[in-house]
């Protein structure tokens, strides 16, 4: 064995020799069937506590890369190294937004399930809004993870953030003015102006939107990112969040709740959302760019209740932008339980 554990870094141990040896499984050093090193060994080798080296064995296991046998120890039950292709992607380099620990073995696994399972269903043509698997998945896990009690049917899923952006102003108008917080995501601003409506930014305070310049626009659509907002880094307070519910009542207004990074807070208590406060006025959109890898490109939609009618007669039009079978790979990923794991474990890494 050659690994090298760095004490002190800023990495820790388990997370360390977790990396190394998913490394040389996905390198073939050690072939699919084949036993990994003992815990004792490792432990003994490495100068690591047993405690440490069952926690770094038990994210291989979690991720699907080994398996246990009773009395035995552990076997490989995925790896070797794929063969890089020749043209197109090769120039494509993992950048520090693809997260190391992303459990692709896991995602293979629920891929070829996909495809034995529903063989060629997934050539269908998928629903407008999106498949009822995702979008019933996605209402079981915004209950479970955001405390949001919504419908499979308020959910309209979408190739990523700029798209949904899109679909919001089609929806209520490009004649409305449209404001966000500044500094914004860039994007923000130029796809409302690509869909000809006007915008305005509103200044940040430390905890959000400064109450000022929100009660003197005059828009009455207001795009804000709660949680860590890019590139301020601001986060809106609570009292903050409540003031946002209340001017959109009082004003007859909308806000588009855009909950990107929420789920990687790594506080005790997730900060309510703004949509929890005034479901009845509140567009929620999220992505799954950050919670599993920017080359997932889906995110969805929440509208109120009483809007999908206007939702249908509006947009019903629109074919749903996202692969039957990548929905279907997703709300397997999502009712296994692997989305919330991989959450869990970016959290652990943040503290």
């Amino acid at each position: 064995m050659n690994y090298h554990i760095e004490r002190g870094g800023s990495e820790a141990a388990y997370w360390q020799l977790y990396r190394q040896l998913r490394q040389d499984i996905l390198e073939g050093v050690y072939p699919v069937g084949g036993k990994l090193p003992s815990k004792r060994q490792l432990a003994a080798e490495l100068g690591l506590s047993v405690i440490t080296v069952e926690h770094a064995l038990a994210l291989l296991v979690d991720e699907g890369c080994a398996q246990p046998r009773e009395r035995s120890g552990l076997y490989v039950s995925f790896g070797g190294a794929a063969p890089r292709p020749k043209a197109g992607l090769e120039e494509m380099r993992l950048s520090a937004d693809v997260p190391e620990d992303f459990p692709f073995s896991m995602l293979s696994r629920i891929m070829r399930r996909v495809l034995t399972d529903y063989g060629e269903r997934i050539l269908l043509r998928s629903p407008n809004a999106g498949c009822a698997e995702l979008r019933t998945a996605l209402a079981d896990y915004l209950l479970r993870s955001r405390g949001l009690c919504v419908q499979p049917q308020q959910i309209v899923v979408g190739s990523g953030a700029e798209y949904l952006y899109g679909l919001v102003v089609q929806l209520l108008g490009r004649e409305r003015l449209y404001a966000h917080e500044e500094p914004c995501y860039d994007k923000i601003r130029r796809v409302y102006a690509a869909f000809g409506a006007e915008t305005v930014g509103l200044p940040m305070g430390e905890d959000g939107i400064e109450r000022a310049a929100l009660e003197a626009c005059a828009a009455r659509v207001l795009h804000v990112t709660p949680y860590h907002s890019y590139p301020s880094g601001v986060t809106a307070s609570t009292a903050r969040r409540h003031e946002y519910a209340l001017w959109a009542r009082r004003c007859d207004a909308v806000i588009v709740e855009d909950d990107y990074d929420s789920e990687l807070s790594v506080p005790a208590r997730q900060v309510e959302t703004i949509f929890s406060l005034a479901p009845e006025r509140v567009i929620y959109l999220n992505t799954f760019s950050k919670t599993m890898a920017p080359g997932m490109r889906m995110g969805y939609m929440v509208l109120p209740e009483p809007w999908m009618a206007r939702y249908e007669e509006a947009l019903g039009f629109y074919s749903c932008s996202v692969p039957v079978y990548e929905q279907l790979v997703l709300s397997e990923f999502i009712r296994s339980g692997e989305l919330e794991r991989t959450i869990n474990r970016r959290r652990r890494k943040r503290t």
